[in-house]
Protein backbone atom coordinates (compact mmCIF):
# COMPACT_ATOMS: atom_id res chain seq x y z
CA UNK A 1 0.00 0.00 0.00
CA UNK A 2 1.20 3.63 -0.74
CA UNK A 3 1.37 6.17 2.11
CA UNK A 4 -0.39 9.47 2.98
CA UNK A 5 2.55 11.25 1.56
CA UNK A 6 3.04 9.72 -1.67
CA UNK A 7 -0.70 10.76 -2.83
CA UNK A 8 0.33 14.05 -2.23
CA UNK A 9 2.25 15.09 -5.09
CA UNK A 10 -0.34 13.29 -7.50
CA UNK A 11 -3.51 14.98 -5.77
CA UNK A 12 -1.85 18.33 -5.72
CA UNK A 13 -0.59 18.26 -9.35
CA UNK A 14 -4.06 17.68 -10.16
CA UNK A 15 -5.68 20.33 -8.25
CA UNK A 16 -2.97 22.56 -9.46
CA UNK A 17 -4.63 21.53 -13.38
CA UNK A 18 -8.27 22.20 -11.96
CA UNK A 19 -7.95 25.52 -10.23
CA UNK A 20 -5.61 28.23 -11.29
CA UNK A 21 -5.63 29.72 -7.85
CA UNK A 22 -4.19 26.94 -6.16
CA UNK A 23 0.30 27.05 -5.22
CA UNK A 24 2.39 24.72 -3.59
CA UNK A 25 5.30 26.02 -1.67
CA UNK A 26 7.78 23.93 -0.71
CA UNK A 27 11.42 24.45 1.24
CA UNK A 28 13.44 20.92 -0.38
CA UNK A 29 11.84 18.59 1.32
CA UNK A 30 9.29 16.85 -1.85
CA UNK A 31 10.54 18.72 -4.61
CA UNK A 32 11.33 15.82 -6.94
CA UNK A 33 7.60 14.55 -6.46
CA UNK A 34 6.63 18.01 -8.50
CA UNK A 35 8.96 17.74 -11.66
CA UNK A 36 5.66 16.99 -13.50
CA UNK A 37 3.66 20.28 -12.03
CA UNK A 38 6.64 22.66 -12.01
CA UNK A 39 7.01 21.93 -15.94
CA UNK A 40 3.28 23.09 -16.23
CA UNK A 41 2.67 25.48 -13.50
CA UNK A 42 6.04 27.10 -12.80
CA UNK A 43 4.73 30.15 -11.92
CA UNK A 44 2.67 28.27 -8.61
CA UNK A 45 5.04 25.39 -7.76
CA UNK A 46 7.74 27.49 -5.93
CA UNK A 47 10.37 25.69 -3.81
CA UNK A 48 12.03 28.23 -1.25
CA UNK A 49 15.08 26.16 -0.48
CA UNK A 50 15.86 25.00 2.99
CA UNK A 51 14.13 28.76 4.47
CA UNK A 52 11.53 27.68 6.54
CA UNK A 53 10.51 30.97 7.77
CA UNK A 54 10.10 31.95 4.17
CA UNK A 55 7.93 28.88 3.25
CA UNK A 56 5.51 30.42 5.47
CA UNK A 57 6.28 33.83 4.23
CA UNK A 58 5.78 33.45 1.32
CA UNK A 59 2.69 31.18 1.07
CA UNK A 60 0.57 34.03 3.38
CA UNK A 61 2.06 36.30 0.48
CA UNK A 62 0.23 34.45 -2.06
CA UNK A 63 -2.75 34.19 -0.18
CA UNK A 64 -2.79 38.36 -0.08
CA UNK A 65 -2.36 38.08 -4.07
CA UNK A 66 -5.53 35.67 -4.26
CA UNK A 67 -4.25 32.39 -4.25
CA UNK A 68 -4.94 29.05 -2.42
CA UNK A 69 -1.31 28.23 -1.46
CA UNK A 70 -0.71 24.73 -0.01
CA UNK A 71 2.56 24.79 1.80
CA UNK A 72 4.70 21.49 2.75
CA UNK A 73 7.62 20.10 4.74
CA UNK A 74 8.00 17.85 7.86
CA UNK A 75 5.78 19.16 10.67
CA UNK A 76 8.54 19.88 12.56
CA UNK A 77 9.70 22.11 10.14
CA UNK A 78 6.32 23.33 9.05
CA UNK A 79 5.03 24.30 12.48
CA UNK A 80 7.41 24.45 15.09
CA UNK A 81 10.26 26.52 13.43
CA UNK A 82 8.04 29.32 11.61
CA UNK A 83 5.35 29.40 14.15
CA UNK A 84 5.96 32.62 15.03
CA UNK A 85 5.32 33.07 10.52
CA UNK A 86 1.91 31.48 11.46
CA UNK A 87 0.85 33.42 14.32
CA UNK A 88 1.40 36.71 12.08
CA UNK A 89 1.75 35.99 8.45
CA UNK A 90 -1.44 34.34 8.18
CA UNK A 91 -3.74 34.94 11.92
CA UNK A 92 -2.90 38.18 12.10
CA UNK A 93 -3.24 39.03 8.15
CA UNK A 94 -6.43 36.54 8.87
CA UNK A 95 -5.67 34.72 5.07
CA UNK A 96 -6.43 31.51 4.52
CA UNK A 97 -3.92 28.37 3.37
CA UNK A 98 -3.19 24.52 3.49
CA UNK A 99 -0.29 23.59 5.87
CA UNK A 100 0.63 19.64 4.73
CA UNK A 101 3.31 18.09 6.75
CA UNK A 102 4.98 14.60 6.76
CA UNK A 103 7.05 12.77 9.61
CA UNK A 104 4.96 14.11 12.32
CA UNK A 105 5.75 12.62 15.76
CA UNK A 106 8.24 10.06 15.16
CA UNK A 107 7.41 8.84 11.40
CA UNK A 108 11.41 9.22 10.55
CA UNK A 109 13.15 7.77 13.90
CA UNK A 110 16.31 7.66 12.22
CA UNK A 111 16.14 11.67 11.71
CA UNK A 112 16.21 12.48 15.37
CA UNK A 113 14.21 14.61 17.72
CA UNK A 114 14.92 17.60 15.39
CA UNK A 115 12.78 15.47 13.03
CA UNK A 116 9.86 14.82 15.49
CA UNK A 117 7.06 17.04 16.01
CA UNK A 118 4.48 15.70 18.59
CA UNK A 119 3.72 19.06 19.74
CA UNK A 120 2.65 19.97 16.18
CA UNK A 121 -1.33 19.78 17.14
CA UNK A 122 -1.53 21.21 20.14
CA UNK A 123 0.78 24.63 18.99
CA UNK A 124 -1.84 24.71 16.24
CA UNK A 125 -4.33 24.51 18.62
CA UNK A 126 -3.04 27.83 20.32
CA UNK A 127 -3.82 29.79 17.25
CA UNK A 128 -7.43 30.82 16.35
CA UNK A 129 -9.50 29.42 13.27
CA UNK A 130 -7.19 26.83 11.81
CA UNK A 131 -9.30 23.37 10.92
CA UNK A 132 -7.42 20.21 11.79
CA UNK A 133 -7.14 16.82 9.76
CA UNK A 134 -5.28 13.66 10.77
CA UNK A 135 -6.24 11.07 8.37
CA UNK A 136 -5.73 7.48 9.23
CA UNK A 137 -4.98 5.98 5.23
CA UNK A 138 -3.83 7.10 1.99
CA UNK A 139 -7.38 7.19 0.63
CA UNK A 140 -8.76 9.43 3.84
CA UNK A 141 -5.56 11.71 3.19
CA UNK A 142 -6.66 12.19 -0.34
CA UNK A 143 -9.82 13.19 0.45
CA UNK A 144 -9.26 15.38 3.32
CA UNK A 145 -6.93 17.07 1.12
CA UNK A 146 -9.12 18.00 -1.55
CA UNK A 147 -11.62 19.12 1.17
CA UNK A 148 -9.04 21.11 2.66
CA UNK A 149 -7.84 22.66 -0.77
CA UNK A 150 -11.54 23.11 -2.58
CA UNK A 151 -9.96 23.54 -5.61
CA UNK A 152 -12.58 25.56 -7.62
CA UNK A 153 -15.06 26.58 -4.57
CA UNK A 154 -13.16 29.97 -3.58
CA UNK A 155 -12.33 28.29 0.34
CA UNK A 156 -10.37 30.49 2.31
CA UNK A 157 -9.80 29.24 5.27
CA UNK A 158 -6.71 28.16 6.82
CA UNK A 159 -6.17 24.31 7.35
CA UNK A 160 -3.37 21.64 9.23
CA UNK A 161 -3.28 18.22 7.32
CA UNK A 162 -1.11 15.74 9.24
CA UNK A 163 -0.24 13.24 7.16
CA UNK A 164 1.70 10.16 8.40
CA UNK A 165 3.30 6.59 7.65
CA UNK A 166 1.16 4.98 9.90
CA UNK A 167 -1.96 3.81 8.14
CA UNK A 168 -4.96 1.48 9.29
CA UNK A 169 -5.30 -0.91 6.92
CA UNK A 170 -8.55 -0.23 5.47
CA UNK A 171 -10.26 3.70 4.95
CA UNK A 172 -13.51 4.93 6.46
CA UNK A 173 -15.77 7.17 4.55
CA UNK A 174 -14.77 10.73 6.34
CA UNK A 175 -16.12 14.33 5.47
CA UNK A 176 -13.86 16.15 7.15
CA UNK A 177 -16.11 17.59 9.58
CA UNK A 178 -17.53 14.72 11.85
CA UNK A 179 -16.72 12.10 14.45
CA UNK A 180 -17.68 8.02 12.87
CA UNK A 181 -19.17 5.83 15.12
CA UNK A 182 -17.44 2.61 14.45
CA UNK A 183 -18.67 0.73 17.27
CA UNK A 184 -21.64 0.79 20.28
CA UNK A 185 -21.06 -0.25 23.41
CA UNK A 186 -22.24 1.10 26.85
CA UNK A 187 -19.43 0.43 29.36
CA UNK A 188 -17.55 4.12 27.89
CA UNK A 189 -16.42 6.07 25.05
CA UNK A 190 -13.22 5.27 23.44
CA UNK A 191 -11.94 8.10 20.72
CA UNK A 192 -9.30 6.99 18.16
CA UNK A 193 -7.70 9.59 15.75
CA UNK A 194 -6.57 8.96 12.26
CA UNK A 195 -3.91 6.18 12.25
CA UNK A 196 -4.30 4.75 16.28
CA UNK A 197 -7.90 3.14 14.78
CA UNK A 198 -6.61 -0.46 14.25
CA UNK A 199 -5.07 -0.20 17.56
CA UNK A 200 -8.09 1.15 19.76
CA UNK A 201 -9.98 -1.68 17.43
CA UNK A 202 -7.95 -4.34 18.37
CA UNK A 203 -7.42 -3.19 22.21
CA UNK A 204 -10.93 -2.78 22.84
CA UNK A 205 -11.86 -6.05 21.66
CA UNK A 206 -14.56 -8.14 23.70
CA UNK A 207 -15.09 -5.10 25.72
CA UNK A 208 -18.49 -3.01 26.39
CA UNK A 209 -17.44 0.38 24.58
CA UNK A 210 -18.22 2.72 22.01
CA UNK A 211 -15.55 3.35 19.56
CA UNK A 212 -15.68 7.10 17.85
CA UNK A 213 -13.46 7.66 14.85
CA UNK A 214 -11.61 11.38 14.80
CA UNK A 215 -10.15 12.40 11.40
CA UNK A 216 -10.71 16.01 11.64
CA UNK A 217 -10.43 16.80 15.24
CA UNK A 218 -10.25 20.79 15.24
CA UNK A 219 -13.14 21.81 15.45
CA UNK A 220 -13.84 18.90 17.55
CA UNK A 221 -17.25 17.43 17.08
CA UNK A 222 -18.26 17.91 21.00
CA UNK A 223 -21.70 16.75 19.55
CA UNK A 224 -20.51 13.47 18.15
CA UNK A 225 -18.87 13.07 21.63
CA UNK A 226 -21.88 13.98 23.88
CA UNK A 227 -24.45 11.33 21.59
CA UNK A 228 -22.15 8.84 22.54
CA UNK A 229 -21.67 9.28 26.31
CA UNK A 230 -25.13 8.43 27.43
CA UNK A 231 -25.44 8.11 30.65
CA UNK A 232 -22.01 6.88 30.99
CA UNK A 233 -19.59 9.45 30.58
CA UNK A 234 -15.93 8.15 30.64
CA UNK A 235 -13.99 9.25 27.75
CA UNK A 236 -10.46 7.81 26.49
CA UNK A 237 -9.25 10.08 23.86
CA UNK A 238 -6.31 8.17 21.91
CA UNK A 239 -4.45 10.66 19.77
CA UNK A 240 -1.05 10.14 17.82
CA UNK A 241 0.72 12.98 18.98
CA UNK A 242 1.03 15.01 22.21
CA UNK A 243 -0.95 13.39 25.10
CA UNK A 244 -3.92 15.63 26.27
CA UNK A 245 -4.47 17.68 23.38
CA UNK A 246 -7.79 16.96 23.15
CA UNK A 247 -8.32 16.75 26.75
CA UNK A 248 -9.86 20.15 27.15
CA UNK A 249 -11.81 19.76 23.82
CA UNK A 250 -13.61 17.23 25.43
CA UNK A 251 -13.95 18.59 28.78
CA UNK A 252 -15.57 21.72 27.32
CA UNK A 253 -18.32 19.58 25.09
CA UNK A 254 -19.27 17.56 28.17
CA UNK A 255 -19.16 20.69 30.36
CA UNK A 256 -22.89 20.22 32.06
CA UNK A 257 -22.89 16.32 32.37
CA UNK A 258 -20.36 14.72 35.06
CA UNK A 259 -17.83 13.01 33.67
CA UNK A 260 -14.15 11.71 33.49
CA UNK A 261 -11.44 11.92 30.32
CA UNK A 262 -8.57 10.17 29.98
CA UNK A 263 -5.65 11.18 27.12
CA UNK A 264 -3.31 8.90 25.50
CA UNK A 265 -0.90 10.18 23.44
CA UNK A 266 2.89 10.53 22.65
CA UNK A 267 4.31 11.50 26.20
CA UNK A 268 6.65 14.32 26.82
CA UNK A 269 9.97 12.49 27.37
CA UNK A 270 12.27 12.38 25.05
CA UNK A 271 13.02 8.90 23.58
CA UNK A 272 16.95 9.25 23.08
CA UNK A 273 17.20 5.56 21.44
CA UNK A 274 15.60 6.21 18.35
CA UNK A 275 14.47 2.85 17.23
CA UNK A 276 11.74 2.05 14.43
CA UNK A 277 8.07 3.61 14.96
CA UNK A 278 6.42 0.47 16.49
CA UNK A 279 9.06 0.66 18.95
CA UNK A 280 7.84 4.26 19.74
CA UNK A 281 4.29 2.80 19.77
CA UNK A 282 5.30 0.95 22.61
CA UNK A 283 7.61 2.98 24.17
CA UNK A 284 4.56 5.23 24.69
CA UNK A 285 2.05 3.02 25.35
CA UNK A 286 -0.17 3.74 22.30
CA UNK A 287 0.28 -0.57 20.64
CA UNK A 288 -3.05 -2.60 21.10
CA UNK A 289 -1.68 -4.67 24.41
CA UNK A 290 -0.87 -1.20 25.86
CA UNK A 291 -3.45 0.48 25.17
CA UNK A 292 -6.22 -2.33 26.62
CA UNK A 293 -4.28 -2.22 29.74
CA UNK A 294 -4.96 1.16 30.02
CA UNK A 295 -8.10 1.45 28.82
CA UNK A 296 -9.65 -1.31 30.87
CA UNK A 297 -8.10 -0.12 33.95
CA UNK A 298 -9.28 3.67 33.72
CA UNK A 299 -12.94 2.15 32.45
CA UNK A 300 -12.91 -0.81 35.45
CA UNK A 301 -15.56 -3.30 34.88
CA UNK A 302 -17.97 -1.45 32.94
CA UNK A 303 -16.34 -2.07 29.56
CA UNK A 304 -15.25 -5.49 30.95
CA UNK A 305 -17.41 -7.81 29.28
CA UNK A 306 -19.18 -7.04 25.67
CA UNK A 307 -21.62 -9.74 25.47
CA UNK A 308 -23.96 -9.41 22.35
CA UNK A 309 -24.28 -5.67 22.38
CA UNK A 310 -21.17 -4.33 20.49
CA UNK A 311 -22.14 -3.21 17.07
CA UNK A 312 -19.73 -2.60 14.49
CA UNK A 313 -20.65 0.28 12.19
CA UNK A 314 -19.55 2.08 9.55
CA UNK A 315 -18.88 -1.29 7.66
CA UNK A 316 -16.40 -2.33 9.59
Amino acid sequence: MDTMRDRFAPVMTRLLDEDPRVAVVLAEIGVGAFDEALRAHPDRVINVGIREQLLIGAGAGLALAGLRPVVHTFASFLVERPFEQLKLDFGHQNVGGVLVSAAASFDWPEGGFTHMSPGDVALIDTLDGWTTHVPGHPDEAEALLRHAVGAGTGKDDRVYVRLSVQSNAAPMPVDGERFLTVREGRGGVVVAVGPMLDHVLAATEGLDVTVLYATTVRPFDGAALRRAVGATADVVLVEPYLAGTSTAAANDALADVPHRVLGLGVGRRELRRYGRVDEHLRAHGLDAASLRERISAFLGERAAVAGGRAAVAAGR
